[in-house]
């Protein structure tokens, strides 16, 4: 068992590691496509770049670490993933999460985190559960969505007003405490600068939509807080990015600790990644589709790398990953490019990005949340019914009160329920009328009605409904036969199977004949499976055909009948 076992896993890691190795059909049309790749690469490192600064400070692991990320998990995820046009690095939703990690277990723990994260969606790309995000309901993606941006904007606060950060882990109630806290004679010039910041980002791409409005708000405020010689706080002197790979030491109970923190930030970077990957491929239809599972392996391979020289989780980037295909993005050299690109910024003009005001990052960021934040589709999505509603509400609000993953778990939970219980409604228990177009007699007409049911069974028969129909059926006491017609039930399950042997035993203990019609033969199997069939009083009692199956009732009717006219020994 065990050496079988060894051989599947084995199988399994050789399978991931194929598909995970880079080949030419990555780069198929690279000859006639490179130039464009190459624009496009440069215009996602310009607008990387500030993000990658400011999700890397807000995070409170430093903005080296932000850069880091990007350059080396960029560079990664776009050799190894499995998105032609997906551009990966430090994301706000990973900064979310990654707050009250650094709050609990401080900053050294980034790392450790990423590295078992990326592990472990390494795993999930070698089991191939990359597939399960398809299951994720639009109202959750968007409530989790616009939860990430309120929470991203509360995160600004303690920047934007140059006041040291409150102490907690909920960033809508860290916000309000700083702000509580704050100094204001000295916070409205940082405030000062975030308005500057926001307002050249919000002009700019009305002027023309070309201009990487972030990174020359970002410019403009650092150059005035050097002419004015403004007091505000600056990112300070970065490290080299040429950083030898090591392992994050920690003992057993410290890593022990971290476990759960890995598997938060596992699930967010997977959902986000195929989220944003699925993002991409509706963007442009002509290229070549996502593979999940690759892209899985990719991001945890990315993840783990960033983890190794000292950087935080990473994740595939919606924004950039956008500005990426409407830049004429072809393949995935383009968001390798935007890796080279910035470090070779970074290498070059370390001194100036160390005079970058904190406040202008805060500014940018904000921004970023606010374009997360999309009335439009909240108020579609609660015109389109109670059901949608609720579970867009209950998962904006989860991520805001609570985290990413426990919203999105509730939320993809109460949008199941929700289903079930719509498909619930949609299924029926109907009797039908007696089809006695073969019989004369009035007499026998009025019999046969008298002992003889057909009840139709619509739709679904599964957990949800089983008690409804068992109930319903439970009154019948009237007739000697019931025929069951089940060539409308679309979804079986196992307790519907079993319910039906309970509804078929419970009649006949009655005394009641029970006759099936219509059962398919994928039902039958599962039917069969769980017994069933044998509650039948008689193997025949099972039909393809109406007719057959009236018939036989018929003939049960009469010698019911005889028997009880016939008189007693």
């Amino acid at each position: 068992m065990g050496a079988a076992w060894s051989a599947d896993l084995r199988a399994a890691l050789g399978t991931a590691a194929r598909r995970t190795l880079p080949r030419r059909s990555d780069y198929a049309g690279l000859a006639r496509s490179w130039r464009a790749d190459a624009v496009a690469g440069v215009t996602v490192a310009v607008v990387a770049l500030p993000l990658a600064l400011g999700f890397g400070v807000a995070s409170g692991v430093g903005a080296a670490a932000g850069l880091v990320t990007a350059v080396v998990a960029g560079l990664v995820a776009a050799v190894l993933g499995g998105s032609s046009l997906q551009v990966s690095g430090p994301t706000g939703a990973m900064t979310v999460v990654l707050v009250p990690i650094v709050a609990r277990h401080g900053t050294d723990a980034v790392a450790a985190v990423a590295v078992m994260a990326g592990g472990l969606v390494l795993l999930g790309g070698v089991l191939g559960v990359g597939r399960l995000v398809a299951y994720i309901p639009w109202p959750v993606v968007e409530g989790f969505t616009m939860g990430i941006g309120v929470v991203i904007a509360a995160q600004q606060v303690p920047l934007a007003l140059d006041t040291p950060r409150a102490e907690g882990e909920n960033a809508a109630l860290v916000a309000l405490r700083t702000v509580a806290a704050a100094d204001w004679s000295a916070a409205w010039l940082p405030l000062l600068v975030v308005a500057g910041v926001v307002g050249v980002m919000l002009v700019l791409p009305r002027l023309h939509r070309t201009l990487p409005a972030s990174l020359l708000a970002v410019v403009a405020a650092t150059l005035a807080a050097e002419v004015l010689h403004l007091d505000v706080a600056r990112i300070g002197p970065l490290p080299s990015l040429v950083t030898a790979p090591s392992l994050p030491t920690l003992t057993p109970e410290a890593t022990s600790a971290l476990v759960p923190a890995a598997v938060a930030v596992a699930a967010l970077a997977a959902l986000e990644s195929l989220l944003s990957a699925r993002v991409a491929d509706g963007m442009a239809d002509d290229l070549p589709r996502t593979d999940p599972d690759r892209e899985l392996t990719g991001q945890g391979l990315a993840t783990i790398a960033a983890g190794l020289v000292g950087g935080m989780p990473a994740t595939g980037a919606n924004a950039r990953t956008a500005v990426n295909v409407r830049a004429g993005a072809r393949t995935r050299a383009a968001a390798a490019a935007h890796a080279v690109v910035l470090a070779a910024v970074v290498l070059v003009a370390a001194p100036l990005v160390a005079r970058i005001p904190l406040a202008a990052l805060a500014g940018v960021l904000l921004v970023t949340a606010a374009r997360m934040v999309d009335g439009r589709t909240a108020r579609a999505i609660c015109r389109s019914g109670r059901s949608g509603a609720t579970v867009f509400v209950l998962t904006l609000a989860t991520t805001v009160v609570f985290d990413l993953v426990v919203a999105v778990e509730l939320g993809v939970a109460l949008a199941g329920v929700l289903a079930l219980r719509a498909m619930a409604r949609t299924s029926g228990l109907h009797r039908e009328e007696l089809d006695l177009g073969e019989v004369d007699a009035e007499s026998e007409r009025a019999l046969l009605r008298e002992h003889i049911a057909v009840y139709r069974i619509d739709g679904a028969l599964f957990f949800a409904d089983v008690r409804r129909f068992l109930d319903e059926l439970a009154a019948v006491t009237d007739v000697r036969v019931v025929v069951l017609r089940l060539s409308s039930v679309r979804v079986l399950d196992a307790s519907g199977a079993n319910a039906l042997g309970e509804i078929v035993a419970d009649l006949q203990r009655r005394g009641v004949v029970v006759l099936l019609k219509g059962l398919r033969p994928e039902h039958r199997r599962l039917v069969e499976a769980v017994g069933a069939l044998d509650a039948l009083q008689h193997e025949a009692h099972v039909f393809d055909r109406l007719d057959d199956a009236l018939a036989h009732a018929r003939s049960h009717v009469h010698r019911a009948v005889a028997a009880s006219r016939a008189p007693a020994a």
